[in-house]
């Protein structure tokens, strides 16, 4: 993109000097031309009206390059979001479970699940020990699997349009509908001694099926219809003794980097553009979480009094366009995620057309508790 808007400028320039001193070179030759250039030049240079003159100058030129920089932002924009439309694969509903994700129920085989959608973009860490495998094509028909040491699967997690049920729920369904279907949710969960309440102000509700506890997220946006749902293995899901998992370096980057794949998941379903990852302002990110971590507050501004802008700068990050989401104490990535999609202003920045790249930041406190920074950026 660079080199073209090189050759853009350049093709300008040229235009410009043959308008100009077009004529002379046609009659006289070029030597006549680059003559008559240089004279008016050093007229122009000498003259009582310089100053005006080069003022104008600059106005045209940065006026110019103010457009140039528009089309090329715009050309560019275009070519990232004419992805490719990947076709969505035909769902039927589970052979057995309740619940089924891209055709995948719980307990079928890694080697099935990759003979459907192929292998794992990526694995990562996740709060019950194991890893999450992403699934995708350039982030559709994106889920996400955990398997036992047996490579069986024993969790699920999708955004997308994958969910199949017995009972007709699917991505869209109302949460009306869902309760007419599925009962009452639980309202607390066993972790050794001590059980949890299940507070999600509506957000999410959980659903003890199949030996498996089933979480269905709902979109306060959409007119609180389902929007995602993770499925969990009971014995997986009772093996976490406590709320919040241990903190590992293995543990933080699985957070990030889901992160950064659940908000790119989300983009692919309101027809965005996928964001690239910034390693650079994942450092400004990391930075900022360990500190609200440290020091016990949460804010977007520092004890120092500095915004995320001001961090940014420090950090020599570039940029004409920026923002920033927090969370913390949600227990893992998708539950961060989920809470930043229902609060308006962090769905902005999820889901702003404008932003290129994202980095985040993930530290822990001393009771193992998450700080999730998001930083987004336009350069």
């Amino acid at each position: 993109m660079q080199k073209l808007f090189n050759l853009v400028v350049l093709i300008f320039l040229l235009g410009a000097f043959w308008h100009g001193y077009g004529k002379d070179i046609q009659e006289s030759g070029v030597k006549a031309g680059v003559s008559s250039f240089a004279s008016d030049f050093h007229s122009l240079i000498n003259g009582p009206e310089v100053s005006a003159a080069l003022e104008k100058l600059n106005t045209g030129v940065n006026n110019l390059m103010g457009s140039l920089t528009e089309t090329l932002d715009t050309a560019a924009d275009k070519e990232r979001q004419e992805t490719e439309k990947v076709k969505k694969p035909s769902l039927k509903a589970p052979a057995e479970a309740t619940f089924s994700v891209r055709n995948i129920e719980m307990g079928d085989t890694k080697a099935n699940v990759e003979k459907l959608a192929g292998e794992a973009k990526r694995h990562t860490r996740n709060e019950y020990g194991v890893d999450w495998y992403a699934y995708h094509e350039n982030y559709q028909n994106f889920f996400m699997v955990a398997y036992n040491t047996d490579d069986k699967v024993v969790g699920l997690y999708t955004n997308q349009d994958l969910i199949s049920s017995r009972q007709g729920i699917k991505r869209g369904t109302p949460k009306a509908e869902v309760a007419e279907k599925l009962g009452k949710p639980i309202t607390k969960l066993l972790k050794g001694n001590v059980y949890y309440q299940i507070k999600s102000d509506g957000e999410y509700e959980m659903f003890e099926l199949d030996n498996s506890y089933v979480t269905i997220f709902y979109d306060k946006h959409e007119e609180n219809t389902v929007t995602s749902i993770q499925i969990v293995n009971a014995d997986l899901e009772k093996q976490k003794n406590g709320y919040f998992a241990a903190a590992s370096p293995e543990l933080k980057q699985g957070f990030e980097y889901q992160l950064f794949d659940l908000t790119n998941a989300a983009r692919v379903n309101h027809d965005l553009s996928v964001l690239s990852w910034d390693k650079r302002v994942k450092v400004t990110a990391q930075d900022h979480s360990k500190d609200m971590a440290v020091n016990q507050y949460f804010n977007h501004t520092n004890l120092e009094g500095e915004s995320p802008f001001d961090r940014m700068e420090d950090d020599k990050i570039k940029f004409r366009m920026a923002g920033e989401n927090l969370a913390a104490g949600q227990n893992s990535s998708i539950f961060a995620h989920e809470g930043l999609m229902n609060s308006i202003g962090h769905r902005e920045n999820k889901l702003q057309k404008d932003f290129q790249s994202l980095g985040v930041g993930v530290a822990f406190d001393k009771e193992q508790k998450p700080y999730y920074t998001e930083n987004y950026l336009r350069k």
